[in-house]
């Protein structure tokens, strides 16, 4: 919390030209891309509020609520002082204050809780509101979110689970979940030799008694090099029958109200994440049951990764936004060569690319939000949730963590010690990227489901096609995606260039059609023209600078 009345007169010197405290933040109100695209996308409903939460996540208190989680992390007790293995993680109080904020406000299931048009756009706006204070706590809001699709798969499982899944409350008693009042879901599917190759995985799972199959219980032996969120209630994991990779949900807790052989091995010591645990789980005797159809466990599981790779989106969306943010305010009140630092030409330069930036990963990710929620009614939103999910996970994660050391730049000094967030926000900026597939797996998944889906390159080329004839550097970007797409020979070499050249079609369609000509006219011009260094502050002459600036500040 910021101290009160301090001191600026010192011994030395008087304090001067330094920025005051931000204190709160309205982190809905004053986001103009977010407020329009949530209304466009079909979630006005929800606009009450999602305000009400932005206020919440946006007080100084949640802000330092963030910061003590993540400066004293979780710590592994694997055995209570009587040397009893009980395979537990400790957090720090504030940890638990921000999920108790996140669950109250049905941060994991309002999607589910709100089975109405825009619900999953109105989803992703309560984790891209939280995110920016905290992203450690989404993790498991993420998989709790992902893993209704899949267990929905199988009836008997999805009727004792669900009703706690969807509860509005925190409960982080480590006991049996029929003995709690809400749950939550993790998963957990990489090993050691194998990384995003699940196929390679080891671990065995062998039934338990005559009845094999969806619902049926099994014995799980083998490992899990990747489990965050551990302290989940169960959790969602791939082991081999003899009929081949299965899915299971496996709880902490056996039916018979005996702790399950999860045998936490250690934490892992991460660049960033820090509030939330992340380690490594032996599976000793551990009972599972069986989740969708035997030997077909991937595709049982897919639907929960599209769902935790739509988090990683607009995750590195919402960094982004309080990068902008923190920059925004540090250079408003910061003053150099007789100016304040945000009326100087270069400044204003990097400040609106990075504002251009930020709007296209926000509107981009409400866009895919709406298409995983008519993906049930309309086969073409199917498609372009598909693929979609895949691309903005590649793109938006890949630009975030430049944006972030960008915005940490124009702190000068200030931005690089821990007093300020940004270290935090910097730090935490890669993992979107690498968790849930890294971008050489995210690029595949694109020509894999543009392959395997018909509809996939109609659907996709109908959608960025709305915008033809908005702008010349769009049509041209149009044209040249559409050739890329048509050109099978070396496709897989050239993934990672075809799925950029999409994302920005994408986008650019989007802001041409939605966002203020100040905004897509400079986007088309720096990001399809015929230079772009990928930097920011590189925009080219005509720029207006001030306009993109003051509806980045949410004026206009």
């Amino acid at each position: 919390m910021s101290p009160r009345n301090p001191i600026s007169s010192l011994p030395t010197h008087e304090v001067i030209n330094m920025p005051p405290l931000q204190g709160d933040q309205d982190l809905y109100n004053t986001d103009l891309a977010l407020k329009e695209g949530l209304r466009r996308e079909g979630a006005d409903w929800a606009e009450e509020t999602l305000s009400a939460f932005g206020a919440l996540a946006g007080l100084e208190e949640t802000f330092e609520w963030a910061n003590q989680a993540n400066k004293f992390g979780p710590e592994v007790q694997p055995f209570d002082r009587h040397g009893m293995r009980i395979n537990q993680v400790s957090f720090h109080p504030s940890y638990h204050k921000l999920m108790d904020l996140a669950l109250a406000n049905d941060v994991a299931t309002f999607a589910w809780n709100n089975p109405k048009p825009g619900n999953h756009v109105a989803h992703g706006v309560f984790s891209y509101l939280l995110n920016q204070a905290e992203g450690g706590v989404l993790c498991p809001m993420a998989m709790t979110y992902a893993a209704v699709p899949a267990l929905n798969t199988t009836p008997a499982v999805a009727k004792e689970w669900l009703p706690k899944l969807f509860a509005k409350e925190y409960d982080k008693r480590d006991i049996p979940a029929a003995e709690k009042t809400s749950v939550t879901i993790g998963m957990f599917m990489t090993e050691k030799q194998g990384g995003s190759d699940v196929r390679s995985n080891s671990t065995k799972a062998i039934p338990l008694g005559s009845d094999t199959g969806p619902g049926a219980e099994y014995i799980l032996q083998g490992h899990k090099f990747f489990c965050s969120a551990p302290m989940c209630d169960a959790f969602l994991t791939l082991a081999y029958t003899e009929n081949g990779l299965s899915c299971f949900l496996m709880p902490r807790w056996k039916p018979d109200g005996n702790r399950n052989g999860l045998f936490i091995q250690r934490l892992k010591d991460k660049l960033g994440n820090k509030s939330n645990a992340s380690s490594e789980i032996e599976l000793v005797d551990a009972w599972g049951q069986m989740v969708g159809e035997e030997g077909r466990g991937v595709r049982t599981i897919i639907e929960m990764v599209s769902g935790t790779r739509y988090y990683c989106t607009l995750g590195s969306a919402a960094l982004m936004r309080q990068a902008l943010v923190q920059a925004l305010h540090h250079t408003s009140h910061r003053s150099a060569f007789q100016k304040k630092l945000i009326q100087q030409p270069l400044m204003q330069n990097v400040l609106a690319d990075m504002a251009l930036e930020s709007e296209a990963a926000t509107t981009l990710f409400l866009r895919i939000g709406r298409a995983i929620g008519d993906s049930g009614t309309n086969p073409a939103e199917a498609s372009l949730a598909r693929f979609g999910t895949a691309i903005g996970k590649y793109w938006v994660c890949k630009r975030a963590p430049n944006l972030v050391y960008e915005a940490m730049e124009c702190h000068g000094g200030p931005g690089y010690v821990e007093e300020s967030i940004l270290p935090r926000l910097y730090r935490e900026a890669p993992v979107n990227s690498i968790w849930e597939g890294s971008g050489n797996v995210m690029c595949l998944d694109v020509l894999r489901a543009m392959f395997k889906d018909p509809m996939a390159i109609p659907s996709f080329v109908a959608e960025i096609e709305q915008a033809k004839g908005g702008n010349a550097a769009l049509d041209r970007q149009i044209e040249a995606v559409k050739s890329e797409l048509g050109d099978n020979k070396d496709l897989e070499v050239r993934a990672r260039r075809v799925t950029e050249m999409m994302a920005l079609a994408w986008q650019g369609s989007l802001l041409v059609r939605h966002a203020p000509a100040a905004v897509s006219d400079a986007f088309c011009a720096s990001r399809m023209g015929e230079y772009w260094s990928g930097a920011y502050g590189t925009l080219p002459r005509g720029v207006d600078f001030e306009a993109i600036i003051k509806r980045a500040q949410g004026e206009g």
